[in-house]
């Protein structure tokens, strides 16, 4: 079976410098839009949570939107949900409601040698040893799919944050570029493709080809010199995958993208290519960043 990440692995350097961006709610305001209007809609009508529907839907916009959380795959985000936050709300106790629990997938989603992707979810469907763990991965399989196909038919025609595009353009010019993201490729394929910006990336890696933190190794480890590799994010998971890879980190602040954009393009990239990006400077954005995102809900 070819691997899908290749191509990040025989990505050769054009330049020598190297910046990663990420997509949904990073370039594009997509966050609100697949969150809102299709990811939650179906997980509640999939796992039967319509009597505590209001709450699912405030644990859905904290796990995705609002916390620390935000921009995690899809799976580690219902995860979190069905398992962590759910269960603690306030309307789940007051009504008794059972949220339904489903530890084979949770195992699946827990195991960091998972694919959490639809083809990886397929996989785990035939590698099921007991009836009771194929109807759980058949379950999800099926919201999966659900979502992906509500996601292709409503998320169209999203144009960028504001300096979002200018920023790529000056980028392409001075350094290697390309997305990498926990979105489908073929949802990537679609946005980027249709606003134009996919002529600034060399490649829209998605989760198809792994992780954030896999693919930012598989592009860059032992191609680039020290500083000379950056990521953009609007998420935590961002930032860990940056640091895991080694790259630094530019936040794009929720609620604040235009002006992180703008910092971005009027100062910071300056900074990255002079070398004087990484320590007090960039602590100082990250930490702005942080404090936007809380670790535990209110309730």
């Amino acid at each position: 079976m070819s691997d899908p990440a290749q191509c990040l692995k025989e990505f050769v350097p054009q330049k020598a410098f190297f910046v990663a961006f990420d997509s949904d709610g990073c370039v594009f305001d997509t966050m609100h839009i697949k969150h809102q209007e299709c990811i939650c809609p179906l997980m509640i009508s999939c796992f039967g949570l319509q009597p505590v529907a209001q709450g699912a839907r405030e644990c859905k916009a904290f796990a995705d939107l609002h916390s620390r959380t935000r921009g995690a795959n899809r799976h580690r985000a219902l995860v979190r949900i069905l398992r962590d936050l759910l269960p603690t709300h306030p309307q789940v106790r007051e009504r008794d409601f059972a949220v339904p629990q489903l530890p084979h997938y949770f195992a699946w989603v827990d195991d960091p040698q998972s694919v959490l992707s639809h083809e990886g979810l397929e996989q785990a469907v035939d590698a099921a040893e007991t009836a009771e763990a194929r109807s759980e991965f058949a379950q999800v399989l099926a919201w999966n799919l659900s979502v992906n196909e509500m996601i292709a038919e409503k998320v169209k025609h999203i144009p960028p944050f504001a300096h979002a595009r200018e920023s790529l353009e000056r980028v392409a010019q001075h350094a290697d570029t390309v997305v990498c993201s926990t979105a489908p490729c073929s949802a990537l394929e679609q946005e980027w493709g249709e606003s134009g910006l996919a002529d600034y990336v060399r490649i829209l890696s998605g989760q198809d080809m792994g992780n954030k933190a896999g693919q930012l190794g598989a592009a860059t480890h032992g191609k680039y010199q020290d500083q000379h590799c950056l990521m953009i994010g609007d998420a935590p998971g961002d930032l860990k995958a940056a640091r895991t890879a080694g790259a630094l980190f530019y936040p794009i602040i929720p609620g604040q993208e235009a002006e992180s954009w703008k910092r971005f393009l009027d100062e910071a990239f300056d900074r990255f290519l002079q070398l004087d990006y990484a320590g007090a400077y960039e602590a100082e954005l990250i930490s702005a960043f942080q404090r936007c995102l809380p670790e535990n809900p209110t309730w």
